[in-house]
């Protein structure tokens, strides 16, 4: 029997095939934080490499991680993952989908990022670093100046995923370690 196409087609497809099962969600915010083996994911998680083994494989098959690198381990390799699929949901996308199920995107999208926003500054990280940006603006735009400010949060998004490429690029040559930076490139939203 030929084996499904689990490979996601749609921002939709994605978002329903990552959450039905938790350890998915889980493995898969791990591993848009850092890289990580599947026994240091299983470990984050308190669960048994076992249970998590196949969840790791159904993501990499569908395109949602991928191996960052692998490390001899005992007379294998051990192989070690990142996320490479992130929901990026176009406005054609965005539109088909019900209110309900915008509500709920944008719910685990905005509580992600005070998540991460609140472990930095109780890490002490958030501000460790005095060449940071944070800022925080209320803008009076008419229908053009929307148009506008959403397609340059679209550009600045491009232009942000080429930035990670090359550091992943470099860091792959030179085995500098990576640390986690909070982007907020989210929509814009009407207050």
């Amino acid at each position: 029997m030929p084996k499904p196409d689990l490979r996601v087609k749609s921002a939709d497809e994605l978002i329903a095939y990552v959450v039905k099962h938790p350890y998915r969600v889980d493995a898969l915010a791990i591993l848009n934080e850092r890289v990580a083996s599947l026994a240091e994911i299983a470990e984050i998680m308190g669960v048994p490499s076992r249970k998590l083994e196949h969840h790791i494989k159904d993501l990499l098959d569908a395109g949602c991680i991928e191996i960052a690198r692998r490390e001899r381990r005992r007379g294998t390799y051990e192989h070690y993952y990142r996320a490479s699929l992130r929901p990026n949901i176009s406005d054609e996308e965005w539109a088909k989908l019900s209110l309900n199920q915008r509500l709920e995107i944008s719910r685990l999208v905005f509580g992600a990022i005070v998540a991460e926003g609140l472990g930095a500054i109780r890490a002490r990280t958030f501000d460790s670093r005095t060449n940071r940006h944070l800022s925080w603006r209320i803008l009076h735009l008419d229908e053009q100046g929307w148009l506008e400010l959403i397609e340059e949060k679209a550009e600045s998004l491009e232009r942000t995923e080429k930035i990670q490429a090359r550091a992943f690029q470099r860091m792959a040559n030179s085995q500098e370690e990576s640390f986690s930076v909070i982007q907020s490139a989210s929509r814009s939203c009407r207050s």
